[in-house]
């Protein structure tokens, strides 16, 4: 009888305790549009590559905050064990578990709290470090994608149970958030051609959206929106017009073919969208930077001028077909790689007395931009860095006023910004308690010179300037070169305050604002400062090589990660208050590191 009743306690407390594991089995938090465009009211998972729709890369969590932060040690690290090159990743905090992306498209999963991997996924890419045809690769072999600036990749994108994430040999990719294992794989250009994916996907309105690069090597630019369950190509925009003598995809087309002159198309025009990614729900407008035109030299692709719609833009479409609503172009005809592609952030600012609806760009010829986001009416901008290739812009169209002699010949002129840009693909963010915009800025110089013959060829640096990389051991051309956080207030377009990083030669890493008046930043030194004053709180020196931090919330506990380290194996270090587990020393590079280009940065 004791028995049988202590068998039956143990029933009904079986019984008692089963919808408890049933209830916490599936508190695990479904990833869908709702949750998407929510994902700026909460801080504790990282949804999306900017932490949410307007990429403000702002985090409401404010247990760390500038009376604290001086206690931030290492929590855990996670060894990616990934090949030498850039590392430029946005990890994906979701339902306890951190998503990330290495150099050659390789994807991996790890406990958000501990750093304990659960899955990898490699997409198995050929290893070509150099174009055909460069001095790294005399012999024209094959072996990979043609790739403008290293084999990195910003991070993926999560929706309703897959991982998203765009490869270098231009492929888009579904796999199971749990497992790791391909759902669908497509082909986003032709296995032979030179387009490469190196930007984090965007969802929209269940569809996955996709840039490319590609023009360093004059291919034709477009982005794509895919079914996000199923991979079905839904619509392809193209950025810049075709052969005027077949019937033009759209209206923009037949607009944007009156500026372009020549035979461009045969050389495809350029204008790949392969970074920044917006959307506004409210106003059903997605936002789409553009990049230079290839090649690079315009009278060697639009003999007789025009300003070359839509290079070096900003693109305002209709996420559910892709149609263009509104464009702005930054860089009229562009020669000196002035990509437009670099993060928008949107935002309501006062401005004059009036809330405005805006998007705010950092892109790489110096300038500021604030636009109004659903009209793209131009309201201002300024210089956040040095510039010479202009003297201003025009208040009323924001068309900017060139310099005397900017188009360069075969004699060469040396320009600020630099084709490495005054922003380039590290993402700033904005703060909406300080009103402040923290941006990785860069004081650069360049000296385009021509050159004197242009044969385009496939797989090689279509460009026609005179510029080859280094061979590899070799290090780039000198330049002038300066890396700084920058607060920058896009009300009033001034500087508040700026700190420069420990790799003054470099860009560092993107930018990340918090609710505790703090900013992350940095490359080499992993800093955090006062949002307001710029006041160097805590650091810590970490592997050389940034990528973009991130904060997130588990168990009552904040977390910031960070993705580090470009030579050798890149490393995931994450920190907390209080925690004390050692940094370790940097690993060894298995090989010496691919060569940067001085532009593009595709």
């Amino acid at each position: 009888m004791q028995i049988q009743n202590r068998k039956m306690l143990w029933f009904v407390a079986a019984m008692v305790a089963l919808p408890v594991s049933v209830a916490t089995a599936q508190q695990a938090r479904r990833v869908d549009d709702s949750a998407l465009k929510s994902a700026a009211e909460h801080g504790e998972e990282w949804l999306t590559y900017g932490r949410d729709y307007e990429q403000t890369r702002y985090s409401p969590i404010k247990q760390i905050d500038t009376s604290n932060v001086s206690r931030l040690g290492l929590a855990w690290y996670y060894d990616t064990n990934s090949l030498p090159g850039t590392v430029e990743a946005t990890p994906i905090v979701s339902n306890g578990t951190l998503y990330g992306t290495v150099t050659w498209s390789v994807v991996f999963a790890v406990d958000a709290r501990t750093g304990k991997e659960k899955w990898r996924w490699d997409p198995q890419i050929g290893h070509q470090n150099f174009p055909p045809g460069s001095a790294g690769n005399p012999n024209k072999v094959r072996t990979g994608p043609s790739l403008c600036c290293g084999p990195g990749n910003r991070g993926v994108a999560v929706y309703d149970g897959k991982v998203y994430v765009g490869t270098l040999d231009a492929r888009l990719v579904a796999l199971d958030a749990e497992t790791g294992k391909v759902v669908w794989d497509v082909r986003t250009a032709g296995a032979n051609e030179d387009y490469s994916i190196t930007s984090a996907p965007l969802i929209a309105q269940g569809k996955v959206i996709i840039g490319n690069g590609g023009g360093e090597f004059a291919v034709r630019g477009y982005v794509t929106a895919y079914d996000a369950e199923t991979g079905k190509q839904l619509w392809r925009t193209y950025t810049v017009p075709g052969d005027p003598s077949k019937p033009f995809e759209s209206k923009a087309m037949e607009v944007a073919a009156k500026t372009w002159t020549g035979e461009w198309w045969k050389l495809g025009g350029g204008g790949n969208p392969w970074d920044g990614i917006s959307y506004d729900p409210d106003l059903d407008l997605l936002y789409v930077g553009t990049g230079q035109g290839g090649p690079w030299v315009r009278r060697y692709r639009s003999p007789q001028g025009g300003d070359n719609l839509y290079i070096c833009s900003i693109l305002a479409l209709r996420p559910e077909t892709g149609e263009q609503v509104w464009y702005f172009q930054t860089t009229p005809g562009d020669e000196w790689d002035y990509d437009s592609v670099q993060g928008m952030t949107l935002a309501n600012l006062k401005i004059n007395g009036k809330v405005r609806q805006v998007l705010m760009q950092a892109p790489k010829n110096g300038f500021f931009y604030v636009l109004d986001r659903k009209t793209g009416q131009f309201i201002s901008a300024v210089p956040f860095v040095k510039v010479t290739w202009a003297t201003g812009v025009d208040p009323k169209t924001g068309r900017p006023t060139e310099a005397p002699n900017v188009h360069y010949d075969t004699n060469g002129v040396t320009l600020w910004p630099g084709a490495a840009g005054g922003h380039n693909w590290p993402p700033m963010s904005f703060n909406p308690d300080t009103g402040l915009v923290y941006i990785p800025a860069l004081d650069s110089s360049f000296r385009y010179i021509q050159a004197p013959e242009f044969k385009p060829e496939l797989g090689l640096y279509n460009w026609g300037i005179v510029f080859r990389p280094p061979a590899p051991g070799q290090a780039p051309p000198p330049s002038s070169r300066q890396g700084f956080v920058l607060a920058w207030d896009p009300t009033t377009q001034t500087e508040r305050w700026r700190v420069p990083v420990m790799n003054g030669g470099g860009i560092g890493g993107g930018t990340l604002t918090t609710a505790g008046n703090l900013v992350f930043a940095g490359d080499g030194e992993f800093m955090a400062l006062s949002a307001d004053k710029g006041e160097k709180l805590w650091s810590t020196k970490l592997p050389m090589g940034f990528a973009s931090p991130v904060t997130y919330v588990l168990d009552g506990k904040q977390y910031v990660s960070i993705l580090a380290g470009r030579a050798g194996k890149a490393r995931i270090y994450t920190f907390a208050l209080d925690a004390n587990v050692p940094i370790p020393p940097p690993p060894a590079p298995a090989t010496p590191p691919p060569p940067q280009g001085q532009g593009g940065n595709e």
